[in-house]
């Protein structure tokens, strides 16, 4: 056990040991608790990436209100990779739809890599016993290329499950009418989030005000429409007179 853990924690390894292990807890956190981690930041971004590159929809980090919950869930598409087929693709949008970073849930995949990574680079180097020299850090980059083809051939399977699973999820409730409560503000095209109970079990779905006036973090809102071909849902300021 001690030559084991001398193996995870040498030099080389250290690195993605740790990220592996703040991998499973967070996963660990988000399976059993299902709580919703706020992280607290005193700037207000908004996420404007390359105009050929959209996360899904647009994001804003409103008095920093970030959930892991979002992040797990958070899926880069196929559709917005390509919006313009009459426009080559830079070498890291072919590499996120090759390695199926686009089309599957983001931390599904990441984790997959680096848990390859981490594997391929303790089992070699523990093999040529080279986890505390320089030839070590060689295998550790090496190993990159090798744990991002396992990643493509290993999480392949899952992308009919999570297609099926998504048009089982959200887009099959009737959302239009609901009352939640907003997550972080909005205000004129601003993307935020709400959440939304649905037989007492809550949902967070992607909003924005309908007519562009601000709503603050906390307010009731109903969903007035949802956004044709996307799940963004179009909300307004509710008064809950109970």
């Amino acid at each position: 056990m001690v030559e084991l853990t001398d193996i995870l924690f040498s030099p080389v390894n250290i690195s993605l040991t740790v990220l592996l292990i703040i991998l499973v807890l967070y996963w660990l956190l988000t399976m059993l608790s299902g709580i919703d981690f706020d992280l607290d930041f005193d700037v207000e971004v908004d996420v404007d990436i390359d105009s050929d590159f959209d996360i899904d929809t647009e994001t804003s980090l409103d008095s920093g209100n970030i959930s892991i919950e979002d992040v797990s869930n958070a899926e880069v598409k196929h559709q917005d990779i390509i919006k313009d087929r009459k426009k080559d693709l830079k070498w890291w949008q072919v590499a996120l739809v090759y390695f199926n970073f686009v089309g599957l849930p983001f931390m599904f995949t990441f984790t997959f890599w680096i848990f390859s990574w981490w594997f391929l680079t303790v089992f070699i180097t523990n093999l040529t016993n080279s986890y505390n020299n320089s030839f070590g850090f060689i295998i550790f980059f090496l190993a990159i290329i090798p744990s991002l083809i396992v990643t493509k051939i290993g999480t392949t399977p899952f992308k009919s499950f999570f297609k099926n699973f998504s048009k089982k999820g959200v887009n099959s409730i009737d959302l239009i009418g609901r009352v939640g409560v907003l997550e972080t503000n909005i205000k004129n095209e601003r993307v935020g989030k709400a959440k939304i109970k649905i037989e007492s079990s809550p949902i967070i779905v992607y909003v924005k005000s309908i007519d562009g006036k601000p709503i603050n973090m906390d307010e009731n809102i109903i969903i007035i429409n949802q956004v044709k071909g996307d799940n963004l849902y179009l909300v307004q300021h509710y008064e809950n007179n109970n």
